[in-house]
């Protein structure tokens, strides 16, 4: 039941995210008791603060009210932003973590850490072991942010922002692509 009522209220949900600037990172239905459990998680690319969770809070409520009889029954709505914790599965969560460090396990081969620059349409660009790789997304089983206690080098960054401003062949043409797909 709580998966065929989240694929009823997904459109209704995704379309008050989306009119309030923000994008749907994930949503799910749980059964609470006699409640419905509502979860809500929205992101963007200037990250969220409480007060657009707030904002976000308050749209999807009102868009929950007005198709009450999808619902049929109390509601517990829940709304936050993705945690640290959230795993890179989309470009877009690529494209947020730049400059960060991340965890890398490949689905072939070691793990390994690298800090992520210019995220194109089919892959990342990271700075791992003092050198620049290009990570396919298809072939990370996992990657999710490391915690940092001190700025990065100066120099890693550095040299990523100068790797994607300067991007040719390849790299500049998946730059293009993206850009346009994103216009």
């Amino acid at each position: 039941m709580p998966g065929e009522l989240a694929s009823r209220l997904q459109p209704i949900v995704a379309e008050a995210v989306t009119a309030a600037g923000f994008d749907l990172d994930s949503f799910e239905v749980q059964q609470a008791g006699r409640r419905q459990l509502v979860k809500v998680v929205v992101d963007s690319d200037d990250g969220i603060g409480l007060d657009e969770v707030a904002e976000v809070s308050r749209k999807v409520a009102a868009a929950l009210d007005e198709n009450e009889h999808v619902l049929a029954s109390a509601y517990t709505l829940e709304v936050t932003s993705p945690g640290i914790e959230r795993p890179l599965t989309q470009q877009r969560h690529w494209r947020r973590a730049r400059f960060r460090l991340v965890k890398v396990t490949p689905v072939e081969g070691d793990a390994f850490v690298g800090r992520v620059g210019h995220a194109g349409a089919d892959a990342a660009r990271l700075l791992a072991g003092g050198e620049l790789r290009d990570v396919r997304y298809a072939q990370v089983a996992k990657a999710v942010v490391e915690i940092e206690f001190k700025q990065p080098p100066a120099e890693d960054l550095k040299l990523l922002d100068d790797d994607a401003s300067g991007l040719t062949g390849a790299g500049q043409a998946e730059t293009e692509k993206t850009e346009k797909g994103s216009k």
